[in-house]
């Protein structure tokens, strides 16, 4: 499996992005995908994830009611649109995928997730 970051960019505080990550290299059906970020100096921190077959989602709580993780099945791609952006949400954002069965409150752990795309890198200006 392979997994391709996009839509990262810079952006003015207030403004809004939408990330995409398409994945490839097999038929592909993930029990959970998911978006994580690294800030310069920190480490990578969980943002938000969609379980694929029930499309349930999860959030980090600096993003809820500002981000909106969602997945398209027929595209293997899967989006993280970010509304009310703010400077600290500065960092490199990265997708993640999991093929093999969920397990429960596992979400928001890097180490969880096998498959990782390059990263795409968000800046917010204030």
């Amino acid at each position: 499996v392979q997994l391709q970051a996009s839509g990262g960019g810079l952006v003015q505080a207030g403004g809004s992005l939408r990330l995409s990550c398409a994945a490839s290299g097999r038929t592909f059906s993930p029990s959970i995908m998911a978006w994580f970020r690294q800030a310069p100096g920190k480490e990578r921190e969980f943002v938000a994830a969609i379980r694929w077959s029930s499309g349930g989602t999860l959030y980090e709580d600096s993003g809820k009611g500002r981000f909106t993780i969602s997945g398209d099945n027929a595209k293997n791609t899967v989006y993280l649109q970010m509304n009310t952006l703010k400077p600290e949400d500065t960092a490199v954002y990265y997708c993640a995928a999991r093929i093999t069965t969920y397990v429960s409150g596992t979400y928001y752990l890097p180490q969880y997730y096998p498959y990782w795309g390059r990263g795409t890198l968000v800046t917010v200006s204030s």
